[in-house]
């Protein structure tokens, strides 16, 4: 891949993907390390495998997801104990749906993700279950499970 696709890429989809991979890490300095090494895996692919730029976005949204899994099953996750759980909200939050949001978060990752590539990103259900390879009923399960979760925390609030 040369330089200047490769920045054309990295202009395109960084905030998406970003965005995505924040939702389901919660931490903003492991989701920026994830984002990272699914960029710099995207130099080292071979350019004959993506079909179009939509199919590039996919990957990177799947390689960082799987990035930042891999950073909770490290040694290192599994045993800190961390000093500042507050988190900054990321840009795209409105405050109109904080309390939303709020309950989102609430939800186990792979809930968070399917809802945030549905909603927020605009997956269709093909899609997101290519994007996590899973199949479409699992990602429509997971979809109807963490609206059922949401509506039951929204209710005890």
């Amino acid at each position: 891949m040369d330089q200047t696709e490769y920045h054309r890429i990295v202009e395109l989809y960084l905030d998406d993907v970003y965005r995505t991979v924040l939702c389901c890490c919660k931490h903003k300095e492991n989701a920026e390390d994830a984002v990272q090494n699914a960029f710099v895996k995207l130099i080292s692919a071979s350019d004959t495998y993506f079909r179009d730029d939509a199919h590039i976005k996919r990957w990177l949204i799947r390689v960082s997801l799987n990035e930042c899994k891999n950073m909770w099953k490290s040694f290192w996750n599994r045993n800190k104990i961390s000093f500042d759980e507050l988190e900054t909200d990321p840009s795209y939050r409105d405050e109109s749906h904080a309390e939303l949001l709020e309950i989102l978060d609430k939800l186990p990752a792979n809930y968070r993700a399917v809802i945030h590539l549905y909603y927020y990103e605009g997956y269709s259900v093909k899609e997101i279950a290519m994007i996590l390879s899973i199949s479409e009923s699992n990602v429509q399960v997971r979809l109807k499970r963490a609206r059922d979760k949401m509506k039951v925390l929204l209710e005890e609030e």
